[in-house]
């Protein structure tokens, strides 16, 4: 009896180097190979993007502007432009779309692309990754980093291994030997906190947690323990989903101590820029905010809020999560570990302008 074994997907995870401040360097000239943040400028704004050269200085996206600003004083700092960052990014896509319709976004910057069957009669993924590439410099004058591989796990850490401008393949006969070296910190899902409960066990690379059994790792993770152990061995069956549409998006950090209600202010603000940069991704227009705290305790509280008009601006969506903020009834006693900023209720620009003209 002959067993038809299914044929691995050619997957490709698209990463535009450093999205909006290289748009900004392209545009203008006299901002190329200098040290560009995109931010407002304030002890409230954070980082949208830096570009390399304020890399090198440490300052990262999603940092307060003023750290920003310490780290390198001598960054020029430009106001963000998202409107324009969308063209870019339509322009992009524009260019994905010849030679795949399984385009899954992620943000206006990276994307993943299913080329099992590409549109351009080219033989493997890693020739499409390459023509995109350079598509995408010789047309709209931008670097993108490309990572090719069987799942989008492995897709989206292969663009990340030669950035900026850089093109990376896992092939799935190499995939056993590219993973037991990677840090645990480089799996989806594993952030600062959960990578620290890793480490209380002795895992800090993807070897020490291929070491756990399946049982073992959800009794400490729960229903992400699964996870854990398949993305370990390189197992993704995720496909891309193409025109996926945004439900909901958000953005929560954990605090390195507990902290009073009242000192949540600053990291709301950074929470609900990053929400809104993301929130940019697909033209469509979020009617409801909601802000998430998680106690000492463990225990989960939220609010939201359905203004009469959608926050149009970063500004607008900031002001309704810190009066949410208010709508917690706390004693001055209680202590924050989490808080989470969102947006949901998502609705497109031609209904909702129906929506509030009936």
């Amino acid at each position: 009896m002959t067993t038809l074994l299914a044929m691995p997907r050619k997957i490709i995870h698209v990463d535009m180097d450093a999205f909006y401040a290289s748009v900004e360097q392209r545009d203008d000239a006299s901002l190329r190979g200098k040290p560009v943040v995109v931010a407002w400028r304030g002890n409230r704004s954070v980082v949208c993007a830096a570009s390399y050269e304020a890399r090198r200085f440490g300052v990262r996206s999603a940092m307060p502007a003023t750290r920003a600003e310490r780290l390198c004083p001598e960054a020029i700092f430009v106001p963000p432009d998202f409107s324009r960052y969308r063209a870019v990014s339509r322009a992009v896509h524009e260019i994905f779309r010849r030679h795949t319709d399984l385009i899954e976004p992620l943000s206006l910057d990276e994307a993943y692309l299913d080329v099992t069957e590409n549109k351009t009669g080219l033989s493997t993924a890693t020739r499409v990754a390459r023509t995109i590439r350079q598509q995408i410099r010789e047309e709209l004058h931008l670097a993108a980093s490309a990572g090719v591989a069987p799942n989008k796990f492995l897709a989206k850490i292969a663009s990340d291994w030669r950035k900026p401008d850089g093109l990376f393949v896992i092939q799935p006969q190499d995939v056993a030997a590219f993973l037991p070296s990677l840090e645990v910190g480089r799996i989806p899902g594993v952030g600062r906190v959960t990578e620290q409960r890793l480490k209380q066990i002795d895992v800090r690379t993807v070897a020490d947690l291929q070491r756990f059994e399946l049982q073992d790792l959800q009794a400490q993770f729960g229903k992400y323990g699964l996870r854990l152990y398949e993305l370990a061995r390189g197992i993704d069956h995720n496909p891309v989903v193409a025109n996926r549409r945004t439900r909901s998006i958000s953005a929560e950090d954990t605090f390195e101590r507990d902290l009073p209600l009242a000192e949540t202010e600053t990291l709301i603000r950074r929470l609900a820029e990053k929400v809104w940069a993301g929130s940019q991704k697909d033209g469509r227009v979020a009617r409801t905010v909601i802000l998430k705290l998680k106690t000492s305790k463990f225990a989960i509280y939220t609010r939201s809020c359905t203004p009469a008009a959608p926050p149009a601006s970063c500004e607008e969506l900031t002001t309704i999560a810190l009066s949410l903020k208010d709508r917690f009834d706390t004693g001055p006693e209680q202590r924050f570990r989490l808080v989470g900023v969102g947006l949901s209720n998502f609705r497109d620009a031609e209904e909702l302008s129906l929506l509030f003209k009936e």
